[in-house]
């Protein structure tokens, strides 16, 4: 048996989305395009002040469901939620979630 989520699904927004950071905070995207579409989350931290830490990428493939840690690596100052952005929204789906953490 699966994994069964009970979370509320979004349409993901094409300017890009936010959603909170922190232990146990989980992006829940669910691609249902017949192509594989990539999700950006954005690392505002750099390294010895100067050095931009690289953005990571995470491709979801066609028809699948991909869950995504959201650290508080991803933290901005600003606002204090991670920023999100896609490739394409076609068909994307986002929910954010909370597991429990040991």
């Amino acid at each position: 048996m699966g994994l069964q989520l009970d979370a509320q699904f979004v349409a993901a927004a094409s300017g890009g989305d936010d959603c909170p950071v922190g232990a146990g905070v989980v992006l829940v995207v669910k691609n249902a395009d017949s192509a594989s579409h990539t999700v950006t989350l954005a690392t505002p931290g750099t390294v010895d002040g100067d050095l931009a830490v690289a953005d990571r990428t995470v491709t979801v493939a066609a028809g699948t469901t991909e869950l995504i840690p959201v650290t508080n690596t991803y933290r901005n100052p600003a606002t204090g939620r991670a920023n999100l952005t896609y490739d394409g929204v076609t068909s994307v789906s986002v929910a954010v979630i909370r597991v429990a953490t040991s």
